[in-house]
């Protein structure tokens, strides 16, 4: 792996790297085209809008969480469809919504009808749907599973008849996180055993996000045929909606180590944090690789790396290097580029990493942050 830009750039920082990126999309493309399906971002996992034209080279959309996103996916994504779900609309974004939504999805029959009249008399097409909810998912841990008891994403069947559907051209379902074509076939029969009397007359079912179809293991040939044979059995378009598949292992965080210490093991205190550049780390939590480490014990030292905050538990990891860590050297976390820049904070007034694109042997800078970006928000 080639990391040599990590003594180009100023750290904290992300760099994203084109080449990994493109690798993804030339991926994503062969399954829209062989599957007949429409792909889109998800821009919860991966917003980085200086590469939307090149994204979109690939992709037939974006789709958003909310009025922020949808208004960036118009804006950047040269002309691509616009899609937004969201659990619940307030009024005041929805009048902004029905100006540049192309899809939206929503929750349950009620927001439906609650909004039926101003989409109607917006002056333009927006094709409607309804989350659902199959009351399946292989999804771990319990705080990513859509379909929890009690979960508040989607509608069961229970709660669904045909009179909902009026105006409705598709159904939408979300009940996946970072897993396989195998989970997605053994899903697909409790969203059809639940709701495929009701797909006679729509236009559309989308298969939500959750699809790590740029990961080595992925079987995408199966997925292709999924698609295919699902399309042909009810006579609708596919939509699939991944996030972090468009950008999964195309991203690193570059960090520098800035002291050491022992306390019945060795510290080192990094000026990155889990916390604040990395908060899945904590949520997932998940181990990020970092290159030229290994497991702790596994080479000769191990180092406990923890982030530069006042949080006690901003710890990343334990990993295990060829030599100790000493000040200045610098880290490189893998697979940075998803669910980092849109989930990064400034806790402790900390500065947000900049953000740089690798295209070749070339380092550019796209973005740097200062104290006036911490004070702005506040």
């Amino acid at each position: 792996m080639d990391i040599s830009f990590v003594n180009k750039v100023s750290t904290p920082c992300y760099v994203i790297d084109k080449q990994l990126l493109v690798k993804n999309l030339e991926i994503l493309k062969r399954v829209r085209e062989e599957a007949g399906c429409k792909i889109l971002l998800a821009q919860k996992a991966f917003s980085m809008y200086s590469v939307y034209p090149l994204i979109m080279q690939y992709l037939d959309g974006t789709a958003a969480s909310g009025l922020y996103e949808a208004m960036l996916g118009r804006e950047e994504a040269g002309g691509g469809e616009v899609h937004v779900y969201s659990p619940a609309f307030k009024k005041s974004d929805m009048e902004k919504l029905v100006k540049i939504c192309d899809h939206i999805v929503f929750n349950t029959p009620g927001q439906f009808k609650m909004y039926k009249d101003m989409i109607e008399n917006c002056g333009r097409h927006i094709s409607c749907g309804i989350r659902v909810n199959p009351e399946y998912s292989e999804t771990e841990p319990e705080i990513y599973n859509p379909c929890a008891q009690g979960s508040r994403l989607g509608t069961t069947c229970a709660n669904i008849n045909h009179d909902d559907l009026q105006g409705i051209e598709g159904l939408h379902f979300h009940t996946m996180c970072e897993q396989g074509e195998d989970v997605l076939e053994r899903t697909l029969p409790h969203f059809e055993s639940r709701f495929g009397k009701y797909l006679s007359g729509l236009k559309w079912v989308n298969f939500g996000g959750g699809h790590h179809i740029t990961r080595d293991d992925y079987n995408v040939d199966a997925l292709i045929e999924l698609i295919k044979s699902f399309r042909k059995r009810y006579g609708v378009d596919v939509y699939l909606e991944p996030g972090e598949a468009v950008a999964l292992n195309a991203g690193f965080l570059v960090c520098e180590v800035l002291d050491t210490m022992k306390n019945g093991m060795d510290i080192a205190i990094v000026d990155t944090s889990a916390a604040c550049h990395m908060p899945d780390v904590l949520e997932m939590p998940y181990r990020p690789n970092i290159v030229g480490s290994g497991k702790p014990g596994e080479k000769e030292f191990t180092f406990r790396l923890g982030g530069s905050t006042c949080l006690a538990g901003d710890i990343i990891g334990d990993y295990s290097f060829d030599a100790p860590l000493k000040q200045g050297d610098r880290l490189t976390f893998c697979d940075m580029a998803i669910y980092t820049t849109v989930k990064n904070n400034t806790f402790n007034g900390m500065p947000l990493p900049s953000i740089y694109l690798k295209d070749g042997e070339e380092i550019k800078l796209i973005k740097s942050f200062t104290y006036k970006n911490f004070k702005a928000r506040l």
